[in-house]
């Protein structure tokens, strides 16, 4: 038995996925856990190159890595297999970790939906926004009442069936809310509803993610996190905004170490 594989998963770019991802495994790291991360869109490779700063900044605790390319084979059954068997491979060579992390890319890819289905808990970070709430559900305009899973909710509960199917643990599948504004606004309470609806009606937990921090395009270069501050590492000093930030990161890493209330595996796996 391996480690519990973590896959941070949208496929709709610009959701914060590769920020949290980093900051789930150091934070993880930093409570004494071995964690391995795995880059799968390594082509932007934006956890990659966040690694290697850490590792370029030295005496930073680090994750072991790797990174998977998609096959570049002409065949699509061809590809599909290398694919399949690249992953396999490397997840075998993570099985002495408590944790494997894997950030996936912000598109639909033959690579994307594998690691999904390997998920044991996939973090699914949005936007607070009906442009992002979009690739969960379909909304009606003037109601916003769901109407309906939307592609990527599909393609989920496609491999939550491949798990059923395999007889493998259920998919716990978590919803993070992410840079959310500081301002209580009427568009904020409009997405909450739907997502709790939207939760009720395919599965998902919510969690509390990041509000909309500068921090986190600075620490990018010197590969530091959030987890990092206010130790011997360096980086900014350490200011009220900074505490609040590394609170939401660790509220999250709580909301995926918790795992689903039994209700929700059960319905999940039904």
């Amino acid at each position: 038995m391996g480690g519990k594989i973590i896959v941070f998963g949208n496929e709709k770019g610009g959701s914060g996925k590769s920020t949290a991802a980093v900051q789930v495994a150091i934070g993880l790291l930093r409570q004494g856990h071995s964690v391995a991360t795995l880059d799968l869109d390594a082509r932007q490779g934006t956890m990659s190159r966040y690694m290697g700063f850490r590792e370029a900044h030295g005496g930073l605790p680090m994750p072991r890595r790797a990174a998977i390319l998609p096959s570049p084979l002409n065949s699509l059954t061809d590809a599909a297999e290398a694919d399949r068997w690249a992953l396999e491979s490397t997840l075998n060579d993570f099985t002495d970790v408590d944790f494997v992390i894997a950030d996936t890319p912000g598109n639909h890819t033959g690579l994307s939906r594998l690691a999904h289905a390997k998920a044991d808990v996939l973090v699914t970070p949005i936007n607070d926004s009906f442009v992002d709430f979009d690739m969960l559900a379909r909304v009606d305009p003037k109601t916003r009442k769901v109407l309906g899973p939307s592609v990527y909710s599909e393609m989920v509960w496609d491999r939550r069936k491949e798990r059923a199917m395999a007889r493998g643990a259920p998919i716990d599948w978590i919803v993070l809310r992410n840079r959310l504004g500081f301002s209580e606004s009427h568009n904020k309470r409009e997405v909450g509803v739907a997502l709790d609806e939207l939760a009720k009606r395919i599965g998902f937990r919510t969690a509390p993610g990041f509000g909309e921090r500068v921090i986190f395009r600075e620490l990018f270069l010197s590969g530091l996190t959030l987890f990092d501050l206010g130790s011997s590492a360096g980086g900014p000093p350490l200011a009220m905004s900074h505490v609040a930030g590394r609170h939401e990161a660790r509220r999250l890493i709580d909301a995926i170490l918790a795992g689903p209330p039994l209700r929700s595996a059960v319905r999940a796996a039904s």
